[in-house]
């Protein structure tokens, strides 16, 4: 079975967990399914402002779909938190990637 199968699983069960939601996120972007994988990141997201990973993984998601607007949104959202919560390694491949937009 596919890790996602497991996952989207027990986000039927609790749709509301988040964890579930970032780790289903994840595997379907392991499986080559970065659409499907964006609603549970944004799910992610919504639900805890100050949470970096899912922005920085819905970034690099719609770089790969070739949707740079909505790209630059959730890397310059992602690296304000990385700045204000003193991630320096995730800031600098953000400041990159934001680099390589313009």
């Amino acid at each position: 079975m596919p890790r996602s199968e497991h996952f989207a699983a027990l986000v039927a069960r609790l749709p509301d967990n988040e964890l579930f939601r970032f780790s289903l996120a994840q595997a379907l972007l392991a499986e080559g399914q970065p659409t499907a994988a964006v609603e549970h990141l944004i799910v992610c997201a919504n639900k805890k402002p100050d949470w970096m990973m899912p922005r920085i993984l819905l970034g690099k998601t719609f770089l790969t779909l070739q949707q740079k607007a909505d790209a630059r949104t959730w890397l310059e959202q992602a690296l304000h938190l990385a700045i204000t919560q003193n991630h320096d390694d995730p800031a600098q491949e953000l400041r990159h990637l934001l680099a390589e937009l313009n």
